[in-house]
């Protein structure tokens, strides 16, 4: 009996094995199948170009999935072999990528850790509004005082978690009923009003929130944020949309990738806890803060 009973969990293994290949193998031909048409469809570039963009569409994916700052990878990519075409439009299809990716990593996170969904809902649903606010008043007013100002503001968050080391190692939720609703509101209407204006470290700065003010822990608080940026997203997407500054082709091939990677980043960040996603949301902000630094005083 205990040899059947060994036997049968080594076949219950092999078929979940075999059923998750299966579905890598899916996405894999569904990409194939997008970037086939975008190669004949009148916007062919090289294949080696193609594959870059895949890799950085992964990489962003597995980053934006544990604590945000997948922009930093995917985005610099799109200007690097589209240099010719109009900021918005790759901003556009950077978000489009993006979405799929952070659902995705909402959907698994949800599945495997308890969502605290009494904050979650009010701050995206505020994220959503904001965001779309926030893309409109980009239009009118540019962004260049808060250029200047993010990279200090990213310090002071970084050396905040620095001093605070036990901060987010623990889920000790400090706010119920109205008071937490209230609050998520602020969070995600602010998050999500400069998503739209601006952008870059959206997912991170949620994550420091949602520990900071909410006492999540990291891996809780990254939960949170991935419903959130979904909302964002979007928003922002609607926005791109109705101004026609989105590449489909280019964004949905780069989005299978970015899934891709996003299941994988969730999966780590279950797996190993809030110490790996603190060790990677330091590892993020200081790359924001160099790469922000940079445009906002030398570039």
């Amino acid at each position: 009996m205990p040899h059947c009973k060994i036997q049968l969990l080594v076949s219950i293994q092999n078929s979940a094995l075999v059923a998750g290949r299966l579905r890598v193998y899916s996405l894999c031909l569904f990409s194939w199948l997008v970037s086939s048409r975008m190669l004949f469809g009148g916007i062919g570039f090289k294949m080696d170009e193609f594959a870059f963009l895949y890799v950085a569409a992964f990489f962003a994916g597995f980053v934006d999935a544990v604590v945000g700052g997948g922009g930093l990878i995917q985005l610099p990519a799109l200007f690097s072999v589209f240099p010719n075409i109009a900021p918005a439009t790759l901003l556009g299809t950077n978000k489009l990528s993006g979405f799929w990716g952070t659902g995705a990593a909402a959907i698994s996170f949800a599945r495997r850790v308890k969502i605290e969904w009494s904050a979650a809902v009010p701050a995206a649903v505020a994220a959503f509004v904001f965001a779309f606010a926030g893309a409109y008043t980009v239009t009118r007013i540019p962004p260049d005082f808060i250029r200047k100002m993010l990279p200090l503001i990213l310090i002071a968050v970084a050396a905040y978690t620095l001093k605070r080391k036990d901060m987010g190692s623990t889920h000790a939720p400090l706010h119920k009923g109205a008071k937490e609703r209230w609050l998520a509101i602020a969070v995600g209407g602010s998050v999500g009003f400069y998503d739209g204006f601006f952008g870059p470290g959206t997912g991170s700065f949620l994550v420091f929130l949602f520990v900071r003010v909410f006492g999540f822990d990291f891996l809780g608080a990254s939960a949170v944020a991935k419903v959130v940026n979904v909302a964002c997203n979007i928003s922002a997407l609607l926005w791109f949309w109705k101004s026609g500054h989105l590449l489909w082709q280019i964004g949905l091939a780069m989005a299978v990738c970015n899934v891709l990677g996003s299941l994988i980043g969730s999966r780590m960040a279950i797996k190993h806890g809030s110490g790996f996603v603190r060790k990677l949301f330091l590892a993020v902000v200081l790359l924001l803060i160099l790469k922000t630094g940079y445009d906002a005083f030398f570039k």
